[in-house]
């Protein structure tokens, strides 16, 4: 049975962990997704999948907006959850973002792109 959890253990919340990610990681953009990700190696102590999503406040200016499509994207995280630890791996460091002014109009459209990235990720 799948997990379709979001756990709090799940959650990227620590500064620490954010800046490694941004020092450290690797970035890939697919459509309007745009994702860094850092891989457990030796040097980064990772124990579990963290996950964020961060949406600018230059695309979208009301807050409401902004809400909206982090809900969309943490949604996709959790029913995608399995596709993405197959593509990027169990230990990683992860944090997602939605690179466009353009508000994604249905889920469907978030979890295609979504899709799209784990598979891309998979290829390489």
């Amino acid at each position: 049975m799948t997990n379709f959890k979001y756990p709090r253990a799940e959650k990227l919340k620590k500064n620490t962990e954010i800046s490694l990610l941004f020092e450290k990681g690797k970035w890939r953009t697919i459509g309007n997704l745009r994702i860094i990700v850092l891989k457990n190696k030796p040097a980064t102590p990772v124990e579990v999948t963290k996950f964020a999503v961060s949406v600018s406040k230059k695309y979208f200016k009301k807050a409401v907006h902004r809400n909206r499509v982090k809900r969309l994207l943490r949604e996709c995280y959790r029913l995608n959850k399995d596709l993405f630890k197959e593509a990027f791996g169990d230990q990683t460091l992860t944090m997602l973002f939605w690179a466009s002014s353009e508000m994604p109009q249905k889920y469907q459209d978030v979890e295609e792109q979504f899709v799209r990235l784990c598979q891309a990720q998979k290829k390489t």
